[in-house]
């Protein structure tokens, strides 16, 4: 009710709308008077225009009505086909049900066709089913002669007769066991002669890398006839997916028996290289080793260069015999690996491993180089046997190390006791063979880890050096054992003080060899701890037998120093002069002394003689009696202070050495003594004291005391006026007399 009320009004709106839109067009058509006459061309114009939009809306109805009859026609030709078909179907269903019982009629003629098959079967192969004994002959024969393709085209053809009757039997009754047996007993030889065909062919294999020098046309027969069974595999195969008949002995698998026939070659000829044993012969490992390097290289080079040729490029034959050469190196490393072996085979042998095995002497030889990578191999050994090998070496080394430094020692302290002095170096300096023994040892060692790895080699030399410091801790225990011997006997050993000068030197060639050593195999810049352990244990060592050299002088001198500063000294003694000309004499020997160890010898020699005679001032062996016994006194000290000062000058000039301060104690102690005028003796002993503030007030009391002249009132004056106004200290300080004791009940008191 509401569209037909509201349609009629819609439809006159559109209307009105339409009629104004035509009057607005007119009017602005006929805007101006000379437009009226133009009228009728107006007119034409919109007739036209209305005739085209007529004529395109016939032509788009009139399509749409042919596309609605095309499809009512199409619609009532397919509903003809559709009951066309439905009859055929019918047909069909009835011409089935009829021929049902027709095919079951028909198994007897199936069976015939099968029968007929079998038959036919049969006769084609019937010429070779006769003369099988006759081919078996021939074929064995073929073989026997290593007519292997000629043998093997027989087989194949007795093969097809067999397979192709137990094919049809199969397909006729597969449940007949008997015919089925009767067929494979006829035949029964067939499979004897694969077997034999199989050896000689594995025969041929396993002589591969010889029979490719000789004559590779029988390996690649070998190759052909293998190629053959693989085809004939795969067919048979085929056929048993479709019928579920397979030949007896198939599939051979030939080609998978192959590859196992030349991995167990190359595994046999790698187990083949030992020739000796260690029982035989000490390098029976680095002659295995060589001999595999050299017999690895050869086979794979002929390989490369003969017989890929006779191998089919997809077989890829180079690559799987680097393969199992390389599994079968492993295999029989890891073998060598498991045994008891001594430190110099784990070191053939992990150099072996880790560094000639991928060199250009092998693997990595230029001619194989374009065929494979060696970085990309894997290891020979795992690194779990590589670190237990290593640890196993280090264990041995260090064992072996102190047995070894423990029996050069020994044959050192041997030479100690020759009565020939010990050979002199190119410099003329006394030494021994022990550190050139030592280090020897520790350079070739190092070499030796050197080939195996860089790590490894730091870990040897610092067990090196470990060792050398346990070593030399014993050397200074045996050097302070062989000065206690000769002191029980001090004419023996003939050369002690000579042998005593080489163990003095060895220890400056211990710290040059110890430096060179590091250099060279160490890329540590660093010190480490053992590094201060040597150098400080050599030190001791040095210091320790100068000290015994300088014991040595000082026992031959202690009669003569026991004479200083007595009546007799007072009376002309000729003591010092004797003490100059010994020490002088001993040191025409410690001239065979390396320096720094020279100097240091000079010095202490020269403190020890002016501290020996201070010793003697102190000990109080004389109290002057008169002023010019203190004259004559003094000046035999300062003049003996000078001949130990022009002495060890002239020591100390032979080695580079310089002056020293020693002797002016024995000139100021003689000042002391040489003052007339007791009333400045408190000044004397004050320049005494200012310029050695290591002085003790029982030294001023000995001093005062051998003087003579100084009583109990004046020395007390004396010692407190000192300590109440003590004199400035002077800017050397070396001390002289703080190692000097004086015979006294009372405690020693520093002046104050």
């Amino acid at each position: 009710m509401c569209r037909n009320s509201v349609s009629p009004f819609r439809k006159k709106e559109t209307d009105k709308e339409v009629v104004a839109m035509a009057v607005q067009r007119v009017a602005s058509m006929l805007q101006r008077p000379d437009q009226l006459d133009k009228v009728e061309q107006y007119r034409r114009r919109e007739a036209r225009k209305k005739a085209s939009v007529e004529a395109r809306l016939k032509a788009a109805i009139q399509s749409q009505l042919d596309g609605v009859r095309t499809g009512l026609c199409q619609l009532h030709s397919a509903l003809g086909d559709v009951k066309a078909i439905q009859g055929s179907l019918a047909d069909v269903s009835k011409d089935w049900r009829q021929s049902i019982n027709t095919i079951t009629n028909l198994k007897d003629v199936k069976d015939v066709v099968v029968q007929h098959s079998q038959l036919a079967s049969a006769v084609e192969n019937l010429k070779n089913i006769f003369s099988v004994p006759e081919i078996v002959q021939e074929t064995r024969e073929l073989i026997e002669h290593a007519e292997l393709l000629q043998a093997h085209r027989k087989l194949m053809d007795l093969e097809c007769s067999r397979d192709d009757l137990m094919y049809e039997q199969y397909r006729l009754d597969s449940r007949n066991a008997h015919d089925m047996n009767l067929i494979r007993n006829y035949f029964d030889d067939v499979q004897g002669l694969s077997d034999e065909l199989a050896k000689q062919l594995w025969m041929v294999l396993q002589r591969a890398i010889v029979t490719v020098r000789r004559d590779p046309t029988m390996l690649v027969s070998v190759v052909r006839i293998i190629e053959r069974e693989e085809k004939i595999d795969r067919r048979m195969l085929d056929r048993k997916r479709q019928t579920g008949f397979i030949p007896p002995g198939r599939p051979k698998a030939w080609k998978k028996h192959m590859f196992q026939v030349l991995e167990g070659t190359v595994s046999t000829r790698i187990e083949g290289s030992q020739a000796e044993t260690r029982e035989s012969d000490k390098m029976w490992l680095v002659k295995l080793l060589e001999i595999t390097r050299k017999n690895v290289l050869d086979d794979l080079i002929v390989v490369k260069n003969l017989m890929v040729q006779c191998f089919p490029p997809h077989y890829n034959i180079f690559h799987i015999m680097f393969d199992f050469y390389h599994r079968s190196l492993s295999a029989r490393l890891k073998e060598l690996a498991a045994e008891d072996l001594e430190a110099n085979e784990i070191v053939s042998l992990l150099t072996w491993v880790l560094n000639t095995y991928k060199s250009v002497e092998m693997m990595g030889h230029p001619e194989l180089l374009a065929e494979c990578d060696v970085n990309l191999l894997e290891p020979l050994l795992p690194q779990k046997v590589v670190s237990s090998l290593l640890s196993k070496y280090l264990q041995t080394f260090k064992s072996n190390i102190t047995g070894w430094l423990r029996k050069a020692l020994d044959t050192d302290k041997k030479d100690w006791q020759k009565e020939t002095e010990p050979e002199a170096d190119q410099d003329g300096y006394y030494q021994t063979t022990l550190p050139a023994i030592v280090f020897q040892m520790f350079e070739q060692n190092l070499q030796v880890a050197a080939q195996i790895d860089e790590n490894f080699k730091e870990e040897v030399l610092s067990l090196c050096l470990k060792q050398m410091n346990s070593f030399l801790r014993r050397y200074r225990e045996e050097a302070a054992a062989y000065r206690e011997e000769h002191l029980k006997d001090r004419q023996l050993p003939q050369c002690y003080v000579q042998y005593m000068i080489a163990i003095v030197n060895n220890c400056q060639t211990f710290k040059e060899s110890v430096s060179s050593l590091k250099k060279k195999y160490s890329k540590m810049v660093e010190p480490v701890q053992s590094d201060a352990a040597i150098e400080t244990t050599l030190n001791e060592v040095a210091k320790e037998g100068c000290q015994f050299l300088l014991d040595e002088v000082f026992l031959d001198l202690e009669q003569h120093l026991s004479e200083l500063l007595t009546k007799k000294w007072l009376m002309g003694s000729n003591a010092v002069d004797t003490i100059c000309v010994t020490v002088e004499d001993y040191f025409n020997d410690f001239a065979k002394i390396k320096k720094p160890y020279s100097e240091e010898m000079t010095t202490e020699a020269h403190r020890r003689v002016v501290m020996e005679y201070i010793k003697a001032i102190m000990q109080k062996r004389i109290s002057f009696r008169s002023a010019e016994e203190r004259k004559e006194g003094a000046d035999r000290m300062i003049k003996e202070a000078e001949q130990f000062r022009f002495l060890f000058k002239k020591l100390s000039s032979v080695r580079g050495g310089d002056s020293d301060r020693m002797c002016s104690a024995i000139v100021a102690i003689a000042e002391v003594f040489k003052l007339t005028d007791p009333s400045l003796l408190y000044l004397e002993v004050s320049t005494l004291v200012s310029k050695y503030p290591d002085i003790r007030e029982e030294h001023i009391m000995a001093l005062l005391a051998v003087r003579g002249d100084a009583g109990r009132d004046m020395r007390t004056m004396i010692i407190e006026t000192l300590n109440q106004n003590k004199p400035s200290s002077a800017a050397d300080t070396q001390p002289v007399f703080r190692d000097i004791t004086v015979p006294s009940m009372t405690v020693p008191k520093l002046l104050k």
